[in-house]
């Protein structure tokens, strides 16, 4: 059996989380052995970057120095947990992963597209997703849903003008790779979400 790497992406407060073991249980019930991973993290040493990242210390991280962490852990990831999964017929799902930083550091932090494409070439040495659901909904609404969480990370505190910028970068992403993308509006109730989500994945898994 051939693995597959199935993403799951958006920005913060469209229920990615809860989301992720709904889709982990669709895999499940049909009976694919499913990885479920997220970045960045997944490895021990991923996991220890992703701290870095996130961490709001008093020395200011770079953006630049951001980016090249977060491919620092994607290449952990990649090498000691995502490709010896699909090497073994093993589906991965991830929380986040490569569009994410085309949305975050292409989008919110304003770097330069290219610089980001040739890390991707030089990392991912062709890997791409087989399958990327978006979970989609206003800016406004997904921080309201974090500000009734309470607490946040460096990513979380951004100023709306950031999640703008990264949500224009996501959907421009999803018109240019129809073939790939599937957006799912997450702004309604989550029922309603769910019931897009089986039928994505359903309507997937026909085509094996």
């Amino acid at each position: 059996m051939i693995g597959r790497l199935i993403t799951l992406e958006g920005l913060e407060g469209v229920g990615k989380s809860t989301n992720m073991d709904f889709i982990q249980r669709k895999l499940q019930d049909a009976g694919i052995d499913v990885d479920v991973t997220r970045e960045p993290g997944g490895t021990p040493l991923a996991e220890k970057i992703r701290d870095l990242v996130l961490d709001t210390a008093d020395e200011p991280l770079p953006d630049l120095c951001e980016l090249l962490l977060i491919f620092a852990a994607r290449s952990a990831h990649l090498e000691n947990r995502i490709r010896p999964a699909l090497d073994h017929g093993r589906w991965v799902l991830c929380d986040r992963f490569t569009d994410a930083t085309y949305a975050y550091q292409g989008g919110g932090r304003g770097l330069p597209l290219e610089i980001i494409a040739s890390l991707e070439d030089l990392i991912q040495s062709g890997l791409r997703p087989d399958l990327t659901i978006l979970l989609d909904t206003p800016v406004e609404i997904g921080l309201q849903r974090i500000r009734e969480r309470g607490g946040t990370d460096r990513f979380e505190s951004q100023r709306l003008e950031f999640f703008q910028r990264a949500r224009e970068v996501y959907l421009s992403r999803a018109q240019q790779e129809p073939e790939r993308y599937v957006v799912v509006d997450a702004s309604r109730p989550l029922a309603q979400v769910q019931d897009d989500l089986a039928k994505v994945i359903e309507l997937y898994l026909s085509n094996f």
